[in-house]
């Protein structure tokens, strides 16, 4: 998609993310060009360079090529960096991209949101152990805002919303200052693939 030998044109920056539980490894395609081989489920990949246009980015069970899972328009606008998430079930399969840009931040502090991308867990409220609440309400395929936060380990809990109820508990969480950071829910509530969150650092090309 990126080719340092040709004259410099407008470029953004895209990653692709697979959560569609029970869904094959995928390839993926931008006009019909073979980008990504072989992703996986609950992986994603490093942000890649695009020219500034509009692509048809599809997604193929491994090693095929006769019909997508899914294909849809993409449109990569100058300094755009996102995250194209498959997202859903495989018989519902989608994409959501979601804007990862660099926002500013005060000094040696982070930014965290949250993505909800569970298809059949209910809403859910992110909160700390004490119930201090973070998040509130978020459904299937919501993203909360960034919020700021001092960079520090955090243990974050995903409780069914307006509820104590705690669905999952998620130690660990390092959040580096001056680092922007996503909590992906994916996975199901009481099946297999089961519920987990999974912590990506946005918006960095390193």
């Amino acid at each position: 998609m990126y080719n340092e030998n040709q004259e410099m044109s407008p470029i953004g920056h895209f990653r692709i993310f697979h959560t569609v539980p029970n869904a094959p490894n995928v390839d993926v395609y931008a006009d019909d060009k073979l980008i990504i081989k072989n992703l996986p489920y609950s992986k994603y990949t490093t942000y890649a360079p695009i020219y500034e246009g509009i692509y048809n980015i599809s997604l193929y069970e491994t090693g095929t090529k006769d019909s997508p899972l899914i294909s849809n328009m993409l449109t990569i606008n100058k300094d755009d960096i996102i995250t194209i998430a498959a997202i859903g079930t495989p018989e519902t399969i989608g994409f959501l991209a979601i804007s990862d840009n660099n926002m500013p931040m005060n000094s040696n502090m982070s930014m965290v949101r949250f993505a909800h991308l569970s298809p059949n867990a209910p809403a859910v409220d992110i909160t700390l152990p004490d119930g201090t609440i973070l998040f509130d309400n978020i459904s299937f395929k919501e993203l909360t805002q960034y919020i700021e936060v001092p960079g520090s380990n955090y243990t974050l809990q995903v409780r069914l919303a307006g509820t104590p109820t705690v669905a999952l508990t998620v130690p660990n969480v390092n959040l580096n200052p001056n680092k922007r950071y996503t909590v992906y829910a994916i996975g199901l509530a009481g099946e297999m693939p089961e519920l987990e969150a999974i912590l990506t650092l946005d918006g960095s090309m390193n």
